[in-house]
């Protein structure tokens, strides 16, 4: 490891001194060993950022493995991210770790401790974004990452791989709408998300455009889950039959698995007297009964992409290791670290016209 100064750098001894601690203190944090207090290696962490401190080569050797990091395991969907980050990694003969920690919006505060012990050869995460002080962490030790679906729209510096919602959203309003519906509710995601948020704009874009205005009454926000569509669709569904809706977009396949159990217990035919789009095309919408007319979000391919660009950005960095923080793309690259897939509607089974159309 070189601590010169040339072109600026800070050295660690320099660190050192203004820590407060030994120059073997420095070296541990570096190396990521545990036998240093978190008060003590917060502030070596920070002074390390602050100088711009980048080692001319790794003081610890890389796992090879790609760690994907989601917030929650426990559907489909996520097996779907899963299977294509193991396509890509079985290609270039890596493992894949899997964490789950944090909320939807970023991982756990004490996630980064482990990333840095374990010095994969980079993370997916499937979070909305991540917060600075982890990016500067993950930075200064060369761990590239890749945000994958991201939930909002992160900041120019994290690289991402996404789907176009709105209009997903607005191909799934409009396919209703062609067939005759007026009378349409939306089951959306979180409301503190962007995606549910776009899939919503999609779905009010072709009301708007159809000369048709969105009953407020209609538009609920769930979590993408079995159960949120449930509950919304037996609250919008034992409405008075001129009132209720003829038709549900659900912002996910699975809470609009929810809304047909919701119909089946009050009695309701699919599509004869509902009908149901939902979101991402997972396996199981082909399989329900009705077969569930859907956009598809491409999620084995988009993941399948996040671990490409992650491994693209590692090999950059190790070609050139001099400059600013490891793996931050720059301007000229930011292309090639900000996809989005198409989506398309796939008309099965649960929409048809409405009733006495």
């Amino acid at each position: 490891m070189r601590d010169e100064t040339s072109a600026g750098r800070v050295t660690l001894a320099q660190v050192a001194s203004q820590a407060g601690v030994s120059l073997s203190t420095v070296s541990k944090v570096l190396n990521g060993r545990p036998d240093v207090s978190a008060p003590t290696r917060v502030k070596v962490e920070e002074l390390l950022e602050n100088h711009g401190y980048r080692r001319s080569t790794p003081t610890a050797p890389e796992a090879p493995l790609i760690e994907i990091v989601f917030h929650e395991l426990d559907s489909t969907w996520s097996m779907a991210l899963i299977r294509g980050v193991q396509n890509v990694a079985k290609e270039t003969g890596v493992s894949v770790v899997l964490t789950e920690t944090g909320t939807r919006h970023s991982p756990g505060a004490d996630w980064v401790e482990g990333v840095l012990r374990r010095r994969p050869l980079g993370v997916v995460l499937v979070f909305s974004t991540l917060p600075d002080d982890l990016k500067k962490k993950l930075w200064s030790r060369a761990i590239p990452f890749v945000i994958i679906d991201p939930a909002g729209d992160p900041e120019p510096d994290v690289p991402s791989v996404g789907s176009a919602n709105w209009a997903g959203g607005l191909a799934a309003t409009r396919h209703l709408i062609e067939l005759g519906h007026r009378r349409i509710a939306v089951i959306t995601g979180p409301e503190d998300m962007l995606c549910s948020l776009a899939r919503l704009d999609g779905f009010r874009s072709a009301m708007g455009m159809a000369g048709l205005t969105p009953d407020p009454a209609l538009t609920r926000f769930g979590d993408f889950h079995v159960r949120s569509g449930h509950a919304h669709a037996l609250d919008l569904l034992r409405a008075p039959a001129g009132t209720r809706p003829t038709a549900i977009f659900a912002g996910s396949d699975l809470q609009a698995l929810g809304v047909l159990e919701a119909a089946r217990v009050l009695g309701l035919r699919i599509p004869e007297d509902l009908s149901v789009v939902g979101y991402d095309d997972i396996p199981p919408a082909q399989w329900s009964s009705p077969a569930l007319t859907t956009v598809h979000q491409p999620l084995v391919e988009m993941a399948e992409e996040a671990a490409r660009m992650l491994l693209r950005l590692r090999r950059t960095d190790r070609a050139d290791r001099t400059g600013g923080p490891a793996a931050q793309p720059s301007g000229a690259d930011q292309a090639d670290t900000r996809i989005e897939f198409g989506t398309r509607l796939v008309v099965r089974d649960s929409t048809a016209p409405p009733p006495g159309a």
